[in-house]
């Protein structure tokens, strides 16, 4: 049973937000000895203490002891060198500022980790696409079979919006990093801070400026989580048609033995729980929005103890968007296709019947409704199609003549026309507008998504090496500042 005390904790988020918890400790002190809030002499017993306590020993043994993470580090530091120097850490701060801090710097972390897993995940659609510009299969609308289409084109409408996906997530990264730290409990404070200093130490691109704002805004988790539902939902998409390729009536792909499992009763299952699991866990980042939606709203302004159950939502639709991005990259690339099935399941169901009706309106001049309904007539009347041009403009003659008075022959329509209209690969190849699944269309759309993607993996790397050079700065004020007590005592 729960405890009294057990249930104001937050502890695997606690766990989490540790290491950014350090960081913006380390950057809160530095800046404290810059402004000559603090002395050299404590500044260094600090730093010395916070080195001490950054291990795993104290994440998994000490951090349960205590209400928070914030509390349990100063905490320790306090009964490690005393109140009298331990204590000045805080100066100029509140718990507010420092976990709005420690969420932002924690959060952007992984978050550009799943960026660059949409964005492998997009690299492994475009492979899958390029690999197969001639690999017919059936389109579906109503999950009806309606068009043939190119297994490149469908892989390349899912790249495209894993693309939106990466740039949904860039947005939201632009919102997450900004730094509260300096906003005190909601009021600032009247210390002498400088508050653009600790916002480059961490590798902030701005300071979150008005302070109750800073301390009070769980608007970037509701972006971000917003993000992941969308990235979610597009993963749901492909994991369902997966599954459904992967069944026996489908047969146009096998899943690879590592992404499926088997049966305890029948030795024949290959069960495609991975894919299902990623559609079942699309559910539970919805949750996690709805939730968050739910704490903050009518919050009032500024810090409320409601906010610390939005990290673990937070929390919890980070690890499950990152892992099920992982696992559908990595599912997608061992994905064995079924080429001959597709072909001929885009035979099936009168799949060229659009562009019959579209070759009557460009060959015999007669309105696309009109010619809607004679193709339509052809379809209920079950003509045989295949290679059979000449006895299906006979019928067409027939309807047409009933529609519209006239013989299509007679109107420029040939056998050779009906033919052609009738071809899988001539009518795929007919549909080159822009965006279209003709061969040109695609080559062209697939050079212009690697494109996008080498400069989209740039903006990546810029992001990254922005705060890693931050943060390495941040080191090297840690350690100059603690060698220059050092080389004192000693001289």
């Amino acid at each position: 049973m729960q405890t009294r005390k057990d249930y104001i904790l937050s502890l695997e988020a606690d766990k989490w937000l540790f290491q950014a918890d350090m960081l913006v400790d380390k950057a809160h002190v530095v800046m404290l000895r810059e402004k000559g809030i603090l002395k050299k002499r404590d500044v260094v017993a600090i730093l010395n203490c916070l080195d001490k306590i950054n291990s795993d020993y104290f994440v998994e043994h000490a951090l349960p002891s205590y209400e928070d993470v914030h509390t349990a580090i100063e905490s320790v530091m306090i009964k490690e060198i005393g109140e009298d120097i331990g204590g000045k850490m805080h100066t100029g701060r509140s718990r507010n500022d420092k976990v709005a801090t420690s969420i932002r710097v924690a959060l952007r972390a992984e978050l550009l980790d799943i960026i660059k897993s949409v964005n492998e995940l997009r690299a492994e659609l475009l492979k899958q696409a390029k690999a197969n510009i001639d690999t017919v299969m059936p389109g579906y609308t109503h999950l009806q079979h309606a068009q043939p289409t190119i297994f490149a084109h469908h892989f390349l409408a899912y790249a495209d919006a894993f693309a939106r996906d990466f740039w949904r997530l860039m947005s939201a990264y632009e919102y997450i990093n900004v730094s509260p730290l300096g906003a005190a409990a909601f009021a600032s404070t009247g210390f002498p801070i400088d508050r653009e200093r600790t916002a480059k130490l961490l590798g902030f691109d701005s300071v979150l400026e008005n302070s109750m704002d800073a301390v009070s805004t769980r608007d970037f988790v509701i972006d971000v989580i917003s993000c992941y539902a969308n990235l979610m939902t597009n993963l749901s998409r492909l994991a369902e048609e997966i599954i459904l390729w992967s069944s026996s009536e489908f047969n146009f792909v096998r899943v690879h033995a590592e992404y499926v499992t088997g049966s305890s009763i029948m030795p024949q299952k290959r069960n495609p729980d991975y894919a299902e699991l990623i559609r079942a866990r699309t559910g539970t980042v919805y949750g996690s929005l709805m939730a968050v939606l739910s704490i903050c709203k009518a919050l009032p302004y500024s810090y409320n103890r409601d906010l610390q159950e939005v990290t673990p939502h937070l929390l919890q639709a980070t690890k499950t968007s990152a892992a099920s991005v992982s696992v559908m990259k990595s599912m997608v690339e061992k994905l064995e296709l079924n080429k001959e099935e597709m072909a001929k399941q885009a035979q099936v169901g009168f799949t060229t019947a659009t562009e019959l009706a579209d070759t009557i309106v460009r060959e015999a001049n007669v309105p696309f409704r009109t010619a809607h309904a004679i193709v339509s007539d052809l379809v209920k009347e079950g003509v045989a199609l295949k290679d059979n041009g000449k006895a299906v403009l006979s019928e067409l003659d027939t309807f047409a003549t009933r529609h519209t008075g006239k013989k299509l022959s007679k109107r420029g329509l040939t056998e050779k026309k009906v033919n052609r209209a009738l071809n899988i690969k001539l009518s795929i190849e007919r549909h080159n507008a822009k965006g279209g699944p003709a061969k040109r269309e695609l080559r062209r759309m697939l050079r212009a998504r690697k494109s996008d993607l080498v400069t989209d993996d740039k903006l990546i790397e810029s992001k990254d090496y922005k705060v890693g050079r931050s943060l390495d700065e941040l080191e090297r004020e840690v350690k100059r500042k603690a060698r220059i007590i050092k080389v004192k005592k000693q001289s």
